[in-house]
């Protein structure tokens, strides 16, 4: 797992440095400041290869660069298990070979590592399968080096030109966990059910289906709460996601022991979950659950391995979701700003926040997660602001509250907290007599 990231002249703030929780990270901010940026440099540090290195045909996932002229370093520490004592590495950046360089040799083992990107591609490492050897103090590195999926790919199927066929794909592998009603099934059916949206919504497996004269393949279902099946190819864009979300672990887990038997080593005791706007194409009522479920989905897997997340998001419900279960002693929340100043140029700086529970969701949009003046639309923000300064302003008069007074009747609910403020000083005044 990941303990921290440290870099110097890259990105979009000059320097950075992040002490990760062992358990659970937040990272919130606008978009452009570098959220999906830090998940990059997270999955590099722990897999030593860009997710665009791999697999050219992501249109994320490049090699970062330096942020201007001048010496460039990225600097982490990692567990290559839960006994072992913490890996420290220094990478800087060399400019005539345009490349990143450090000690030559092949990382530590920082446990089973999947990245989940927000268009729907995902990057697998395996200690198992992607660690390679030494052979006369040279790497060798004849086994991949990690397994780089494009959004299509996770469903059809991932090759590579030299080694054939690496996985089978979404579609294929379920059919055939379904049709063998094996422990990949059992867990893969066990897994949506825990990341399902509510207790009456879950996520069934239901049977398998052609969708297509010209497509021979059985095609997976799922069992809709209004009673239909749907291939899981016309399912909507939010349960695909959390559909490939629940195969990819069940996938990576299942692959995992195979190899580590077959190496004679005991699996991984560590799983780190890098996922870029966990709420993406979610229905609120899924936000409010995604975090919670993942917490305790490898549970399904196995007992023995530890579970870090590190996630981006712009969700002011998945932030009021983590206020129960937020622990500061194992959990952490980074937020990226942008700073406007008066004099010389803007920037961005990330701060380590302390969560503060505000117990509901138009809190957290004004917090400084979110940044937000009110929950409020822009133009009910504006006539508010208007409102506020005409209860001090001794020159307004009765015509002019009674224009104002229907611009609120026009943007605000009836129930709004601002009404009783506005009566009562305008009632008093004679505005509205």
């Amino acid at each position: 797992m990941i303990k921290n990231l440290k870099m110097n002249n890259v990105g979009p703030a000059c320097n950075m440095e992040l002490e990760f929780g062992k358990r659970l990270n937040l990272l919130t901010g606008d978009n452009g400041l570098g959220k999906s940026f830090l998940l990059d440099i997270a999955w590099w540090a722990l897999t030593r290869k860009w997710p665009a290195e791999i697999n050219p045909r992501l249109p994320g996932g490049l090699m970062a660069k330096p942020y201007e002229s001048g010496k460039a370093s990225i600097e982490f520490t990692f567990t290559a298990n839960s006994k072992s004592k913490p890996v420290n590495y220094l990478s800087t950046f060399d400019r005539k070979a345009q490349a990143w360089t450090g000690k030559a040799d092949r990382p530590s083992n920082p446990g089973l590592v999947i990245y989940a990107q927000v268009d729907g591609s995902f990057a697998v490492w395996d200690p198992a399968r992607n660690y390679w050897r030494k052979k006369r103090n040279v790497d060798v590195q004849d086994r991949p080096s990690a397994y780089v999926f494009t959004p299509r790919e996770v469903w059809d199927g991932l090759r590579d030109e030299e080694r054939g066929l690496l996985c089978n794909g979404l579609v294929s592998d379920w059919a055939g966990w379904q049709k063998e009603k094996g422990q990949a099934f059992k867990s893969l059916s066990s897994i949506l059910e825990k990341i399902s949206p509510s207790i009456d919504e879950k996520i069934i497996p239901g049977d398998l289906t052609r969708i297509s004269l010209d497509d021979p393949r059985d095609i997976p279902t799922i069992k809709m709460p209004y009673g239909q099946s749907v291939p899981i190819l016309h399912a909507s864009a939010g349960i695909r996601r959390n559909i490939a979300l629940a195969y990819l672990l069940v996938w990576s887990w299942e692959e995992h022991i195979k190899a580590s038997n077959l190496l004679e080593e005991e699996p991984t005791s560590q799983v780190v979950f890098l996922i870029d706007e966990i709420e993406a194409h979610l229905h609120p009522k899924w936000q409010r659950r995604i975090i919670s479920s993942l917490l305790g989905v490898m549970d399904t897997l196995t007992n023995k391995a530890d579970v870090q997340i590190i996630t981006s998001t712009h969700s002011p419900l998945v932030m009021a979701s983590v206020e129960p279960a937020f622990d500061a002693s194992k959990d952490a929340w980074f937020d990226l700003d942008f700073i406007r100043v008066n004099k010389g140029n803007p920037y961005v700086e990330l701060n380590k926040r302390s969560f503060v529970r505000l117990g509901d969701v138009s809190n957290w949009l004004t917090s400084e997660a979110f940044d937000l003046k009110s929950a409020r639309s822009i133009e009910a923000e504006k006539v508010l602001k208007d409102a506020a300064i005409a209860l001090s302003d001794e020159t307004f008069n009765a015509n002019m509250a009674k224009i104002l007074d229907a611009q609120l009747r026009e943007l605000l609910g009836e129930t709004d907290p601002f009404w009783m403020r506005w009566r009562f000083v305008a009632e008093k005044k004679g505005w509205l007599s």
